[in-house]
């Protein structure tokens, strides 16, 4: 029987990895395809960037509303509910310009949809691994949260690869083909065992524990945690196209994808190394050298110097997210699923306020009279200086995850080896 149950939970746990590579999809798909629906439909930049802003809302609140349910009823229901909606969500969005006159209704219905399914995918994944009876917590969560990057690899490359194939008028296909993923695991989902949660009576409340101050630093260190590493993967593109004038396929693929390659690296090693390392230091370590990759890319003019620095600022940031999730469950085991969905939205937070007060600082620093001197000194355009002040300035996301970490470890709270 023990041997059975091993097994068993080897199989929640893969359907956890799976569940995370779909929070991948759900994330980074319909980005790749803004710009064919950018020229069949007409759409505006700030059509397009509403639908990043309703991802964002749609999973925030999915994050806070269905935390307390999500602990009385249970996982398995949610679980399997948050595939269908990606699915549900994939074939509306594909089909809207088919039923609607105007299909920009449908993509806006069918991303509230599906990132329904990334909220509670993100609410989810972590506490039913968390719940299953192993020593090595940690390293389980750290493996978990490199599938993200590794759904993030494989959605770019793939989707990019068969956009240029068969055409961007294929991209409706396309969407439909990566269904295939949350149907798989939703039949997985409804068989494989979960972990009952904490019963109500032995579990601490959200209102016992929010206004802690080693919750409050948690919540700020993954807020930072989230800026730092999105902001990065985010502008990398645009920051190899405008600031080194480098081809967009070298900028996507040695900066984002090589971005994502190493978070994912720097995860899956701490989940194999992860029991004979002291998460803390790592934690350390990776802020200082994450801010000191943002500085390198703001200064340097060597375009590999650069994708070198975007690189390893993946594999620095890698356990910003993830080790925050284990100092908090360890500090607060019976806390239950809110726990991690308060942390999550936080995390959220960070990863969309630090992308965009990056584009403010690129966009308004140009304006700056110092500034603007500046880029007549070394021959610089308005984007290119922006950029670099803008990466510049992001580096103070790291030390803020750094300032926290730091808070954490004078607390003295508990074992975080």
């Amino acid at each position: 029987m023990p041997n059975n149950t091993k097994i068993s939970y080897k199989s929640t746990t893969i359907a956890c990895y799976i569940g995370l590579f779909v929070q991948a999809i759900v994330i980074n798909l319909t980005p790749i395809l803004f710009i064919p629906l950018r020229e069949q439909f007409g759409l505006s930049f700030q059509q397009l960037g509403f639908l990043v802003l309703i991802n964002f809302i749609t999973q925030v609140a999915c994050d806070i509303l269905f935390s307390g349910i999500v602990d009385k009823y249970g996982y398995r229901s949610f679980a399997a509910v948050s595939h269908l909606l990606t699915i549900v969500g994939f074939i509306i969005f594909a089909i809207s310009p088919f039923i609607m006159d105007k299909p920009y209704i449908g993509f806006v219905i069918g991303t509230i949809v599906f990132s329904g399914s990334g909220g509670l995918l993100e609410l989810l994944l972590s506490p039913i691994i968390n719940s299953i009876p192993t020593d090595e917590k940690a390293t389980a969560m750290s493996v978990l949260h490199s599938f993200y990057a590794w759904g993030q690899v494989a959605v770019v490359l793939l989707t990019t690869v068969s956009l240029f194939i068969f055409g961007t008028k294929a991209w409706q296909l396309i969407m439909l083909i990566w269904i295939i993923v949350p149907l798989f695991n939703f039949i997985l989902f409804l068989k494989v065992p979960l972990a009952p949660p904490i019963p109500e009576e032995h579990r601490q409340g959200m209102r016992m524990l929010i206004f802690k101050p080693f919750f409050i630093i948690c919540f700020l260190a993954i807020g930072f945690g989230g800026a730092a590493e999105v902001s990065m993967n985010q502008w990398t593109s645009a920051f190899m196209d405008r600031a080194m004038d480098l081809p967009k396929i070298i900028g996507d693929t040695g900066g984002m994808c090589m971005f994502a390659i190493m978070l994912g690296l720097g995860r899956l090693l701490y989940g194999i190394y992860g029991s004979k390392i002291n998460l803390l230091k790592i934690m350390f370590i990776g802020t200082l050298a994450a801010s000191c990759c943002y500085i390198i890319v703001a200064f340097s003019f060597i375009n590999l110097l650069s994708l070198a620095a975007c690189a390893i600022c993946g594999i620095a940031v890698s356990l910003l997210w993830p080790g925050t999730l284990v100092i908090a469950s360890k500090k607060f085991p019976l806390a239950g699923a809110w726990l991690f969905a308060i942390l999550a939205a936080g995390g959220d937070i960070g990863a969309s306020v630090g992308p965009w007060m990056l584009g403010v600082v690129t966009e308004q620093s140009p304006k700056v009279p110092f500034i603007s001197n500046l880029a007549i000194q070394f021959s610089l355009s308005s984007d290119q200086i922006g950029l670099r002040i803008g990466m510049f300035i992001a580096a103070l996301f790291p030390i803020g995850a750094f300032i926290c970490i730091l808070a954490m470890s004078r607390l003295k709270a508990t074992d975080l080896t």
